[in-house]
């Protein structure tokens, strides 16, 4: 029962001729209550599955798997920890230093070349910490880990490439910021500028021009447009993860992600 919904809600008045009495009253705040302390435990008490502060601890069920992955240099302890397929989080204390410490996340592996695929498409909902400086993304591999496609959903830098953190360029501004190749890209139900770097590895990097919580992405539309500019021909898509590459998270933040799903046919 969504609580929220039932505060939305019109109550019974005057329209349909009813008298709303105190006992009434009374009864619908029973049940208000009820239904968020029964939604609360639902969330808030239910174990981890699995949970480790391990700098490459990984686990792995029904098809998915976590890794801690803390692989910067001078990163500090962070923690990891599953409650369902589709629900994990990660508490993080990074310093404010320059580069990536780790990249949390939850994966689950395609296998299909993209022209054999007929859907594949991805639905989030995150809660993130309002300072720090992170990024929340997809990072999309190729089975040969040639082919690194990153897709920014929420991130604490801007959309043009500027500010504390940035993706992989191989051009850079005066000023530091990440220059784009393509900018304002309409594909997979949003709209992006677009990087692209190296990285031992080709790299190009999506930024959502607005940053978001929650949404679904269509991938294979992404992946198809990649393709048309020539930046690959038919990948075979391997790896599919989600998670934060973060930077800093001075004292400790906790970086939530409460639902997300992977659907690939």
């Amino acid at each position: 029962m969504d609580s929220n919904r039932i505060n939305g809600a019109i109550l019974p008045g005057s329209q349909m001729g009813y008298l709303w009495t105190q006992e009434d009253h009374n009864l619908f705040s029973q049940a208000v209550n009820e239904a968020r302390s029964s939604s609360a435990a639902s969330v808030s008490t239910k174990a981890p599955i699995w949970s480790s502060s391990a700098q490459y601890g990984h686990f792995s069920r029904d098809g998915y798997s976590w890794n801690n992955d803390v692989w910067g240099a001078g990163a500090g302890p962070q923690s990891i920890s599953v409650r369902d397929i589709n629900q994990w989080g990660v508490w993080s204390n990074q310093p404010n230093t320059h580069g990536i410490k780790s990249y949390p996340h939850e994966a689950i592996n395609i296998g299909k070349p993209l022209s054999s695929i007929d859907t594949l498409s991805s639905s989030f909902n995150q809660s993130v910490p309002t300072s720090g400086a992170w990024d929340v993304a997809y990072d999309i591999w190729d089975s040969s880990n040639q082919q690194e496609i990153m897709l920014w959903t929420n991130y604490t830098g801007n959309s043009d490439g500027s500010g504390n953190v940035k993706p992989i360029s191989y051009h850079y501004a005066p000023s530091g910021a990440a220059i784009p190749v393509y900018r304002n890209i309409d594909a997979g139900g949003a709209t992006w500028n677009v990087f692209e770097g190296f990285n031992g590895h080709k790299v190009i990097s999506l930024l959502r021009t607005s940053k978001t919580n929650s949404g679904t992405v269509d991938i294979k539309n992404i992946l198809q447009w990649i393709k048309s500019t020539g930046y690959f021909g038919d990948i075979n898509v391997g790896s599919v993860q989600y998670g934060v590459e973060i930077t800093s998270s001075p004292g400790g933040m906790n970086f939530n992600f409460n639902d997300w799903t992977v659907t690939s046919k």
